[in-house]
């Protein structure tokens, strides 16, 4: 019977280092409103927007997702050329963008946009296998107290973990 080789030591793989997941964030839609689903679509783009985002110029903060003839767009996010780009492409920074989704993702969300008063806000712009993906949320507006009372609340939070931390 042959022996194992059990005294062998194992090959040390270099460990992949993992790329910034995150390109942008928008904030601000947490805060504005209450996040009911989350769903992730992919982007079409364009050469330089690629290249910009890697390079991690893009903006969601005053970003928009709207539903058209069975299509999402996203709308006013801005995507900064970089000083290389390819002088026979004029680049758009804020040009409107076609969301990728299944038909059955599309058509739940129109159900739910334009029965319900739901609205689509974009929440991060992000990498997944190599590919931008957009994350957007389903969401209702919140009221102004509503937000007080967000803000209050996170003010207590802050203030409980440095009471814990003190002692």
């Amino acid at each position: 019977m042959p022996a194992q080789n059990m005294n062998k030591p194992a090959k040390n793989k270099p460990e992949k280092k993992e790329a910034p997941r995150l390109i942008a964030e928008n904030r601000r839609a947490r805060y504005d409103y209450f996040i009911e689903e989350r769903l992730e679509a992919g982007l079409v783009l364009q050469g330089w927007e690629v290249k910009s985002m890697r390079a991690g110029k893009a903006q969601v903060a005053e970003a928009y997702v709207y539903l058209k003839e069975g299509e999402a767009f996203l709308f006013g996010a801005n995507i900064t050329p970089l000083k290389t780009a390819s002088t026979h492409v004029i680049p758009d920074p804020i040009r409107t963008r076609k969301l990728l989704l299944n038909k059955s993702e599309l058509s739940r969300l129109v159900g739910s946009v334009e029965r319900k008063g739901y609205t689509l806000v974009p929440l991060d712009l992000h990498w997944k296998e190599g590919r931008a993906k957009l994350e957007i949320g389903l969401a209702k507006g919140k009221k102004q107290h509503d937000k007080r009372a967000t803000e209050k609340d996170r003010d207590w939070q802050r203030d409980k973990a440095r009471v814990m931390r003190r002692g």
